[in-house]
């Protein structure tokens, strides 16, 4: 199967070092369920043309924000309805998770309690799922087919589905400890408060279930076979 990973956003330079950039993590995170990957630069303008160039899409994160004015974003938005209608299974993890929101009606804002950084732990899907979190904005609007399958005290709608071939969630699956030691260093300072950085410091190496959500994500994509 060809899943289409559309780049919102690029890893900083430190971490494609080490860990590659955003579409090498989801590989990773997905790898054994026979995936084949092909990557889209969409914060680059490159958009594709049609839903079925691929059996399933997955947006990943970014640093824009989903109501920011950005060139690629109205076409992306455009896609992601075309991917909707036609049924062509889709996930979206962080600015994913916005973005398909925010096409598809709903309303995406820069949450005013701040940000949620680290180890986070999340009822989704009647189980606590604990998973590494890096995001201010968030879904505050559901869009009309949006079913809520996941929140926590700080984010209400961290994890939707629509229908059986949209799956997204806030928190982010393929962070490891080591991803977030990088963003911690060197993309946290000057942006996210000091103290909430030194508190998921002290929190790198306590236990995720992103297999877990690994399974799920892909078992929403194996619908486009």
């Amino acid at each position: 199967m060809k899943i289409g990973i559309l780049m919102t956003g690029h890893a900083v330079p430190e971490v494609m070092k080490s860990l590659g950039d955003y579409d090498a993590m989801f590989a990773r995170l997905l790898e054994g369920h026979g995936f084949e990957f092909v990557a889209y630069d969409c914060e680059g303008g490159v958009i594709p043309a049609r839903p079925d160039e691929c059996h399933g899409w997955l947006i990943t994160g970014s640093k824009h924000g989903a109501y920011e004015d950005h060139p690629w974003i109205p076409p992306l938005e455009d896609f992601i309805r075309k991917v909707y209608a036609a049924g062509t299974p889709l996930v979206g993890v962080c600015f994913g998770h916005q973005i398909i929101a925010q096409a598809l009606g709903g309303k995406v804002e820069k949450f005013d309690g701040g940000w949620s950084i680290g180890h986070t732990t999340y009822q989704i899907e009647g189980a606590p799922r604990s998973l590494n979190a890096w995001h201010q904005d968030q879904v505050t609007q559901l869009p009309k087919d949006a079913q809520v399958i996941g929140s926590s005290e700080f984010c209400a709608n961290a994890a939707l589905v629509y229908g059986d071939k949209v799956y997204t969630i806030q928190p982010h699956p393929e962070f490891t400890s080591e991803m977030m030691d990088f963003l911690i260093t060197y993309r946290g300072p000057g942006v996210v408060p000091d103290d909430i950085l030194s508190g998921a410091a002290t929190q790198l190496n306590e236990p995720t279930q992103s297999s877990a959500i690994a399974q799920r994500m892909a078992d929403v994509l194996k619908r486009g076979a």
